[in-house]
């Protein structure tokens, strides 16, 4: 399972698809203005969501 861990605080979070019940995955998403959004998808249903945040920044992706 991805493990969400913050750099600041060192809360971490696991998650998985409500739908699916599978591990989500780290992934991005590329935006038309050329930059990218971390955010994290089931493999099976191909379901998104933001990638969650803690102390106001993106948390990062343990693998």
């Amino acid at each position: 399972m991805e493990t969400y861990k913050c750099n600041q605080c060192g809360m971490s979070v696991n998650a998985s698809c409500g739908k699916c019940g599978i591990p989500l995955e780290n992934g991005f998403l590329n935006l038309h203005d050329g930059s990218t959004v971390q955010v994290s998808k089931c493999p099976s249903c191909e379901g998104k969501i933001k990638s969650p945040l803690c102390c106001g920044e993106d948390m990062s992706c343990v693998l």
